[in-house]
């Protein structure tokens, strides 16, 4: 059931998921804005609320109607937690604004982007386009691979998992947009997905290793599997970027979008290989 919700759930974010309404990011906003107190166990006390409920409506779906309740409650959640709907619209205005040259525009939408690491404002415009094209490889890890793998390796449990991740990611966001540095640092919220994304950035890294530069990308994915305090957001993207090497940092327009199509292209290999394992396992 797992491999049929997640391909129905991609199938559906690429056609019908634009904008935040179908997001839990945005869903979540609510309860954020009612958060008073920032600090690691609140961090984790409301991670587990959010995964317990998740797992109390599991079990009530669980065996009811042939699993028909369950199986729509699995793509409901799938829908709101895998996908970048938001950002895919950000990004597109970034690249409408970038090709009638509305530097202020295109500098809103590089911001949008770019939030939760940002961009060094003493950057000149190749290492500005490279950390873009940066940002984008990390929203795709984070609204799409990310997720898969934790919905994956979860198994019946994957939802739970799911909805775990999401919400991390989505008291991440809130916190880098609407609060101080010093609030984000007292959640403890980057310490905590710097243990999450541990194991998926590597597994993501090697796939770009594969279908880059393969003789300079597995020496430093081989050497990323003991590094324990590199951020995951720089070990992911300097994978990436070997396969970028070849792509010029100079235009304004293809540079993102050369980031955007071996982002895609990573993710159908990810699919593939999540659908081979899923089929293999079933068979065995």
């Amino acid at each position: 059931m797992t491999l049929f919700t997640t391909l129905l759930v991609m199938f559906a974010e690429r056609l019908f998921k634009l904008g935040e309404h179908w997001q839990l990011d945005h869903r979540l906003e609510v309860l954020f804005r009612r958060v008073k107190h920032y600090a690691f166990s609140m961090t984790i006390l409301m991670t587990l609320i959010a995964m317990l409920v998740t797992y109390l409506i599991e079990r009530v779906l669980t065996g009811l109607l042939f699993n028909v309740p369950l199986l729509i409650a699995w793509v409901l959640v799938g829908a709101l937690c895998i996908g970048a709907g938001k950002s895919r619209l950000h990004y597109h205005a970034y690249l409408k604004a970038a090709s009638q040259n509305d530097a202020h525009a295109r500098k809103t939408m590089a911001s949008e982007l770019t939030l939760i690491h940002g961009v060094s404002p003493d950057c000149d415009e190749r290492e500005f386009l490279q950390e873009l094209q940066n940002a984008l490889l990390w929203i795709n890890f984070r609204f799409y691979l990310a997720p898969l793998f934790w919905f994956v390796v979860g198994g019946y449990y994957g939802p739970v998992l799911l909805v775990g991740y999401a919400f991390l990611r989505a008291w991440q966001s809130w916190l880098a947009r609407y609060q101080t540095p010093r609030h984000r640092q007292q959640s403890g919220i980057d310490a905590i997905l710097h243990v999450v994304d541990w194991i998926p950035v590597r597994l993501v890294g090697v796939v770009y290793a594969l279908i880059g530069h393969g003789e300079k990308a597995l020496p430093a994915w081989f050497a990323s599997l003991g590094d324990r305090h590199t951020s995951q957001y720089q070990v992911l993207t300097q994978l990436a970027q070997f396969s970028l090497a070849r792509e010029p940092h100079v235009d304004k327009v293809e540079t993102p979008k050369a980031a955007v199509s071996m982002a895609k292209k990573a993710s159908y290999v990810v699919v593939v290989i999540m659908a081979l394992l899923t089929i293999y396992g079933a068979l065995v």
